[in-house]
């Protein structure tokens, strides 16, 4: 009997600690959430506008690489990151399963060396990111399938 009344105690006490766990801020996520999705906005903003160039990063005639796009995005929602795919994949916290992406994450590729990263995008959602790209300028493209999908090495949030 003395047992069962430890062991029952012992569950109360266990069940009642965890429920006063902390559970991380429901305003901490909405805040993330909002900024990410700022950050995407702003990107789709310069559809139709930017100008690929590699090495460059002009915006006042919005002429962007794909990384200094990605800056200029992320400088214009007050968010300071470095400038080349190479050190922004060190900026930030890895995210390294597609499945783990939040809407506003970098996401880097390897277009020209296997496993090198040189591209870099903004998670928008959906399988789904916004990049400036040569010949297409700054649009969407699937994670999932096409080109980009065997591409991917890496995400970072910031």
């Amino acid at each position: 009997m003395k047992k069962l009344v430890t062991a029952a105690l012992t569950f109360s006490m266990l069940f009642s600690a965890a429920s006063f766990a902390a559970p991380v801020p429901a305003s901490a996520q909405e805040t993330y959430a909002t900024n990410g999705h700022k950050i995407v906005n702003t990107a789709k903003s310069y559809q139709g506008r930017v100008t690929y160039k590699w090495g460059v990063r002009n915006p006042a005639q919005l002429i962007f690489d794909c990384s200094s796009f990605t800056q200029f995005v992320f400088q214009k929602n007050g968010k300071k990151i470095p400038w080349g795919s190479k050190a922004q994949a060190k900026w930030g916290t890895p995210v390294n399963s597609k499945s783990r992406l939040a809407i506003g994450d970098l996401v880097m590729f390897s277009v020209n060396k296997p496993g090198q990263i040189d591209h870099v995008g903004i998670y928008s959602g959906n399988g789904k990111f916004i990049g400036n790209s040569p010949g297409g300028g700054v649009t969407i493209s699937s994670l999932k399938t096409g080109y980009w999908a065997s591409r991917y090495i890496t995400g970072r949030h910031y």
